[in-house]
């Protein structure tokens, strides 16, 4: 599919995710006129009217907006990221296909995965168990998602694709300790630490999880890439193939800090999911996506844009 003459909808796209991949369309040639970014105080995704008049006219969804956090959010509020992510996603799809639009892109997430899922996660084990508990609300609701792309494909012909980002990081991602994800967590609490004189940071669980963290201009790419060049049923992975544990990220974000400190572990609080690290060969294969960026430079990219961002 050729983009650059296309209009294009991406929910969510004011956010830190969606912004880089409109910044993508755009470099790849998309007018800006074409894109169509909705705000929510103009359009409410959660209602089946505004559903409608979002998709009216234009040719590709991007579907990125999605109500989100980090383990803590996941516990308070499993209710409503269950409910507000599936009644979104299922009513603009469906919207999308009544309006016969001619490509939409869901994005999904690695909470997906079964929680005791072999290393690296292939597409192929998704359904393979059940998803790890504090995050499987979330997790469950985007993964009907795929099911309902599925089957559209299947009774209507619908060119729908699925997309398993893992977890993304970078500058301008959301560094409130309510609802923030591990990267920007840590970061903020280095850095309070280090303002307040502290000697020590009290951190969840026990350190030895692991994850894949995938810089936020890759994912976007990703994303641009399998709009253009993929159009199959089968849901691809979208991650950088390694892994780091908590404990070793931590050590790595108080070294660039310049910060030495005692680590506590709240073993009380839950690790999450175990082990998560993606196999990307499926994306590299279908449309040509490789991870560029080193994670100790992103990890510095974003560093440095908090530290310079007003508190």
């Amino acid at each position: 599919m050729d983009l650059k003459s296309k209009k294009i909808l991406v929910t969510g796209g004011a956010g830190f995710f969606g912004s880089r991949v409109v910044q993508k369309l755009i470099e790849l040639g998309v007018p800006r006129e074409n894109i169509f970014v909705p705000r929510t105080r103009e359009l409410d995704l959660m209602k089946w009217e505004d559903c409608k008049k979002a998709v009216r006219g234009q040719d590709v969804v991007i579907h990125l907006a999605a109500v989100v956090g980090g383990i803590g959010a996941n516990r308070e509020h499993p209710g409503k990221f269950f409910y507000d992510n599936l009644i979104m996603g299922a009513q603009l799809m469906e919207a999308a296909r009544l309006a016969k639009t001619e490509k939409f892109v869901v994005i999904g997430t690695v909470c997906a995965y079964p929680k005791f899922t072999p290393t690296p996660f292939k597409e192929d084990d998704l359904w393979n168990g059940y998803p790890e508990e504090t995050n499987a609300p979330y997790g469950l609701a985007k993964k009907m998602l795929l099911v309902q792309s599925q089957a559209y494909r299947q009774e209507y012909g619908f060119h729908s694709i699925y997309l398993l980002p893992t977890n993304l990081y970078g500058p301008g991602d959301n560094f409130d300790l309510k609802s923030s994800h591990v990267i920007p967590a840590l970061i903020r609490k280095v850095y309070e630490a280090k303002n307040e004189g502290k000697n020590y940071i009290e951190l969840w669980g026990s350190g030895d999880a692991t994850r894949d963290f995938l810089y936020v201009d890759d994912a976007a790419e990703g994303i641009v890439l399998a709009a253009e060049k993929y159009d199959k049923p089968e849901p691809v992975n979208l991650g950088s193939g390694t892994e780091i544990t908590i404990k070793d990220l931590i050590g790595l974000i108080c070294r660039l800090m310049e910060f030495k400190c005692e680590i506590k572990w709240d073993k009380t609080k839950p690790d999450g999911q175990p082990r998560r690290m993606l196999d990307v060969s499926r994306a590299k294969r279908e449309f040509g996506f490789r991870a560029k960026t080193n994670f100790e430079e992103g990890l510095r990219n974003t560093i440095e844009w908090y530290l310079a961002s007003p508190k």
